[in-house]
Protein backbone atom coordinates (compact mmCIF):
# COMPACT_ATOMS: atom_id res chain seq x y z
CA UNK A 1 0.00 0.00 0.00
CA UNK A 2 1.42 3.33 -1.06
CA UNK A 3 1.82 6.16 1.41
CA UNK A 4 0.20 8.26 -1.30
CA UNK A 5 -2.92 6.16 -1.13
CA UNK A 6 -4.88 3.87 -3.38
CA UNK A 7 -7.73 4.52 -5.71
CA UNK A 8 -11.19 4.41 -4.18
CA UNK A 9 -14.69 3.71 -5.35
CA UNK A 10 -17.68 2.69 -3.35
CA UNK A 11 -19.36 -0.63 -2.98
CA UNK A 12 -22.26 -2.64 -1.67
CA UNK A 13 -20.65 -4.38 1.30
CA UNK A 14 -20.48 -1.41 3.62
CA UNK A 15 -22.97 -0.01 6.05
CA UNK A 16 -22.36 3.59 7.03
CA UNK A 17 -22.34 6.89 5.15
CA UNK A 18 -19.42 9.25 5.41
CA UNK A 19 -19.07 10.89 8.76
CA UNK A 20 -16.54 12.84 10.73
CA UNK A 21 -16.32 10.13 13.37
CA UNK A 22 -14.39 6.82 13.50
CA UNK A 23 -12.93 5.46 10.27
CA UNK A 24 -15.53 3.39 8.45
CA UNK A 25 -16.04 2.27 4.89
CA UNK A 26 -18.88 4.34 3.39
CA UNK A 27 -21.84 3.21 1.33
CA UNK A 28 -22.63 4.96 -1.92
CA UNK A 29 -23.92 3.01 -4.88
CA UNK A 30 -24.75 -0.67 -5.42
CA UNK A 31 -21.60 -1.44 -7.39
CA UNK A 32 -18.40 -3.34 -6.80
CA UNK A 33 -16.02 -1.73 -4.33
CA UNK A 34 -12.48 -0.88 -5.40
CA UNK A 35 -11.11 -0.06 -1.96
CA UNK A 36 -10.42 -2.12 1.12
CA UNK A 37 -12.14 -1.40 4.41
CA UNK A 38 -9.92 0.02 7.13
CA UNK A 39 -10.41 1.52 10.57
CA UNK A 40 -8.09 4.13 11.98
CA UNK A 41 -8.10 7.22 14.13
CA UNK A 42 -6.55 10.65 13.97
CA UNK A 43 -4.54 12.45 16.60
CA UNK A 44 -5.91 15.17 18.85
CA UNK A 45 -3.83 17.73 16.98
CA UNK A 46 -5.16 16.53 13.63
CA UNK A 47 -8.69 16.65 15.02
CA UNK A 48 -8.19 20.25 16.11
CA UNK A 49 -6.93 21.16 12.63
CA UNK A 50 -9.87 19.30 11.09
CA UNK A 51 -12.37 21.17 13.24
CA UNK A 52 -10.79 24.49 12.33
CA UNK A 53 -10.23 24.03 8.58
CA UNK A 54 -12.63 21.39 7.27
CA UNK A 55 -15.65 23.73 7.13
CA UNK A 56 -13.67 25.97 4.76
CA UNK A 57 -11.52 23.51 2.82
CA UNK A 58 -13.53 20.28 2.91
CA UNK A 59 -16.72 18.82 1.51
CA UNK A 60 -18.57 15.51 1.73
CA UNK A 61 -19.45 13.76 -1.52
CA UNK A 62 -22.77 12.78 0.01
CA UNK A 63 -25.13 13.97 2.69
CA UNK A 64 -26.32 10.60 3.92
CA UNK A 65 -27.59 8.84 0.81
CA UNK A 66 -28.05 12.03 -1.21
CA UNK A 67 -25.23 13.00 -3.58
CA UNK A 68 -23.80 16.48 -3.41
CA UNK A 69 -24.64 18.89 -6.20
CA UNK A 70 -22.36 20.57 -8.71
CA UNK A 71 -19.42 22.36 -7.17
CA UNK A 72 -18.96 26.08 -7.66
CA UNK A 73 -15.17 25.96 -7.69
CA UNK A 74 -14.82 29.70 -8.30
CA UNK A 75 -16.72 30.45 -5.12
CA UNK A 76 -14.92 27.73 -3.15
CA UNK A 77 -11.41 28.85 -4.15
CA UNK A 78 -12.29 32.52 -4.39
CA UNK A 79 -10.90 32.84 -7.90
CA UNK A 80 -11.28 31.60 -11.46
CA UNK A 81 -8.54 29.09 -12.35
CA UNK A 82 -8.11 25.74 -14.12
CA UNK A 83 -9.23 22.84 -11.91
CA UNK A 84 -7.42 19.53 -11.43
CA UNK A 85 -9.16 16.59 -9.75
CA UNK A 86 -7.00 14.02 -7.97
CA UNK A 87 -8.84 10.83 -7.06
CA UNK A 88 -7.45 8.69 -4.26
CA UNK A 89 -5.01 11.23 -2.83
CA UNK A 90 -4.14 9.11 0.22
CA UNK A 91 -2.10 11.21 2.65
CA UNK A 92 -1.48 13.76 -0.08
CA UNK A 93 2.29 13.55 -0.53
CA UNK A 94 2.09 14.25 -4.26
CA UNK A 95 -1.02 16.41 -3.95
CA UNK A 96 0.67 19.03 -1.81
CA UNK A 97 3.96 19.06 -3.70
CA UNK A 98 2.28 19.44 -7.09
CA UNK A 99 -0.09 22.12 -5.82
CA UNK A 100 2.87 24.09 -4.47
CA UNK A 101 4.62 23.77 -7.83
CA UNK A 102 1.50 24.89 -9.74
CA UNK A 103 -0.03 27.80 -7.80
CA UNK A 104 -1.98 28.84 -10.89
CA UNK A 105 -4.06 25.64 -10.71
CA UNK A 106 -6.81 24.78 -8.23
CA UNK A 107 -6.58 21.19 -6.96
CA UNK A 108 -9.52 19.19 -5.63
CA UNK A 109 -8.29 16.05 -3.84
CA UNK A 110 -10.69 13.14 -3.25
CA UNK A 111 -10.19 10.43 -0.65
CA UNK A 112 -12.47 7.98 1.16
CA UNK A 113 -10.39 7.66 4.31
CA UNK A 114 -10.55 10.41 6.87
CA UNK A 115 -7.09 9.72 8.27
CA UNK A 116 -5.42 10.47 4.95
CA UNK A 117 -7.44 13.66 4.53
CA UNK A 118 -6.55 14.72 8.07
CA UNK A 119 -2.85 14.28 7.34
CA UNK A 120 -3.15 16.27 4.13
CA UNK A 121 -5.19 18.99 5.84
CA UNK A 122 -2.49 19.37 8.51
CA UNK A 123 0.22 19.54 5.84
CA UNK A 124 -1.74 22.20 3.94
CA UNK A 125 -2.02 24.19 7.14
CA UNK A 126 1.70 23.97 7.92
CA UNK A 127 2.67 24.96 4.38
CA UNK A 128 0.02 27.71 4.09
CA UNK A 129 -1.08 26.36 0.71
CA UNK A 130 -4.30 27.92 -0.54
CA UNK A 131 -4.97 26.14 -3.84
CA UNK A 132 -6.07 22.73 -2.49
CA UNK A 133 -9.57 21.66 -1.45
CA UNK A 134 -10.62 18.24 -0.14
CA UNK A 135 -13.61 15.99 -0.73
CA UNK A 136 -14.30 12.92 1.35
CA UNK A 137 -16.03 10.34 -0.78
CA UNK A 138 -16.00 8.11 -3.82
CA UNK A 139 -14.17 9.38 -6.90
CA UNK A 140 -16.80 8.20 -9.36
CA UNK A 141 -19.51 9.76 -7.22
CA UNK A 142 -17.61 13.05 -7.31
CA UNK A 143 -17.12 12.91 -11.07
CA UNK A 144 -20.78 12.03 -11.63
CA UNK A 145 -22.46 14.57 -9.39
CA UNK A 146 -20.02 17.35 -8.53
CA UNK A 147 -18.46 18.22 -11.90
CA UNK A 148 -20.10 18.85 -15.24
CA UNK A 149 -18.91 18.15 -18.77
CA UNK A 150 -15.76 19.97 -19.95
CA UNK A 151 -15.12 21.34 -16.45
CA UNK A 152 -11.71 19.87 -15.58
CA UNK A 153 -8.27 20.71 -16.90
CA UNK A 154 -6.77 17.55 -15.45
CA UNK A 155 -7.59 14.30 -13.66
CA UNK A 156 -4.88 12.50 -11.69
CA UNK A 157 -5.09 8.87 -10.58
CA UNK A 158 -1.89 7.80 -8.84
CA UNK A 159 -1.35 4.22 -7.66
CA UNK A 160 -4.90 2.88 -7.78
CA UNK A 161 -5.39 -0.38 -5.94
CA UNK A 162 -4.34 -3.09 -8.46
CA UNK A 163 -6.53 -5.87 -7.04
CA UNK A 164 -4.00 -8.39 -8.41
CA UNK A 165 -6.15 -11.54 -8.24
CA UNK A 166 -7.94 -12.16 -11.53
CA UNK A 167 -11.31 -12.64 -9.86
CA UNK A 168 -10.97 -9.15 -8.36
CA UNK A 169 -10.08 -7.30 -11.57
CA UNK A 170 -13.67 -6.12 -11.82
CA UNK A 171 -12.98 -4.08 -8.68
CA UNK A 172 -10.31 -2.00 -10.41
CA UNK A 173 -11.47 1.56 -10.80
CA UNK A 174 -10.04 2.44 -14.21
CA UNK A 175 -12.56 0.51 -16.27
CA UNK A 176 -14.03 1.71 -19.61
CA UNK A 177 -17.07 3.36 -17.99
CA UNK A 178 -14.94 5.36 -15.56
CA UNK A 179 -12.49 6.47 -18.21
CA UNK A 180 -15.41 7.52 -20.42
CA UNK A 181 -16.76 9.59 -17.52
CA UNK A 182 -13.35 11.19 -17.01
CA UNK A 183 -13.16 12.00 -20.72
CA UNK A 184 -16.57 13.66 -20.52
CA UNK A 185 -15.51 15.82 -17.57
CA UNK A 186 -12.21 16.90 -19.12
CA UNK A 187 -12.24 20.02 -21.23
CA UNK A 188 -10.72 19.74 -24.73
CA UNK A 189 -6.97 19.65 -24.25
CA UNK A 190 -7.37 18.43 -20.66
CA UNK A 191 -5.13 15.62 -19.40
CA UNK A 192 -5.70 12.29 -17.67
CA UNK A 193 -2.55 11.21 -15.81
CA UNK A 194 -2.43 7.75 -14.25
CA UNK A 195 0.50 6.07 -12.53
CA UNK A 196 0.88 2.49 -11.30
CA UNK A 197 3.65 0.16 -10.18
CA UNK A 198 1.63 -2.94 -11.15
CA UNK A 199 2.54 -4.09 -14.66
CA UNK A 200 -0.69 -6.01 -15.31
CA UNK A 201 -2.83 -3.09 -14.22
CA UNK A 202 -0.68 -0.73 -16.30
CA UNK A 203 -1.46 -2.85 -19.37
CA UNK A 204 -5.18 -2.74 -18.59
CA UNK A 205 -5.16 1.01 -18.00
CA UNK A 206 -3.29 1.53 -21.27
CA UNK A 207 -5.80 -0.60 -23.17
CA UNK A 208 -8.79 1.16 -21.64
CA UNK A 209 -7.37 4.65 -22.14
CA UNK A 210 -6.35 3.94 -25.73
CA UNK A 211 -9.83 2.55 -26.36
CA UNK A 212 -11.61 5.74 -25.31
CA UNK A 213 -12.28 7.59 -28.61
CA UNK A 214 -12.15 11.07 -27.05
CA UNK A 215 -8.62 10.56 -25.69
CA UNK A 216 -5.26 10.31 -27.39
CA UNK A 217 -2.08 9.07 -25.76
CA UNK A 218 0.64 11.62 -25.11
CA UNK A 219 4.04 11.53 -23.44
CA UNK A 220 5.07 13.30 -20.27
CA UNK A 221 7.39 15.58 -22.23
CA UNK A 222 4.68 16.77 -24.62
CA UNK A 223 5.08 20.49 -25.07
CA UNK A 224 2.64 22.91 -23.43
CA UNK A 225 0.65 20.53 -21.29
CA UNK A 226 -1.96 22.42 -19.22
CA UNK A 227 -0.85 20.57 -16.06
CA UNK A 228 2.54 19.27 -14.98
CA UNK A 229 3.34 15.59 -15.47
CA UNK A 230 6.28 15.83 -13.05
CA UNK A 231 4.94 13.66 -10.25
CA UNK A 232 7.16 13.63 -7.15
CA UNK A 233 8.14 10.22 -5.82
CA UNK A 234 6.45 9.21 -2.59
CA UNK A 235 8.15 7.57 0.40
CA UNK A 236 6.50 4.33 -0.68
CA UNK A 237 8.21 4.49 -4.05
CA UNK A 238 11.58 5.35 -2.59
CA UNK A 239 11.43 2.52 -0.04
CA UNK A 240 9.36 -0.23 -1.61
CA UNK A 241 9.82 0.34 -5.31
CA UNK A 242 13.62 0.47 -5.57
CA UNK A 243 14.39 -1.10 -8.91
CA UNK A 244 10.71 -1.42 -9.86
CA UNK A 245 9.30 0.47 -12.82
CA UNK A 246 6.39 2.87 -12.41
CA UNK A 247 4.24 3.31 -15.50
CA UNK A 248 3.21 6.91 -16.15
CA UNK A 249 0.25 6.96 -18.54
CA UNK A 250 -1.10 10.18 -20.00
CA UNK A 251 -3.90 11.04 -22.40
CA UNK A 252 -5.19 14.32 -23.78
CA UNK A 253 -8.83 14.97 -24.59
CA UNK A 254 -9.13 15.74 -28.26
CA UNK A 255 -10.90 18.91 -29.47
Amino acid sequence: MSDHGRMHASGPDVASPLAEGPEVTPHFLPRVTSFRARRSSISDRQQATWDRLWPELGRQARDGEAPAGLLDTEAWFGRRAPVVLEIGCGTGTSTLAMAQAEPDLDVVAVEVYRRGLAQLLSAIDRASVRNVRLIRGDGVDVLTHMFGPDSLTGVRVFFPDPWPKARHHKRRLLQPDTVALIADRLRPGGVLHAATDHSDYAAQIAEVGDGEPRLRRISADTAQLPISAARPATKYEMKALAGTDVAELLWEKMP
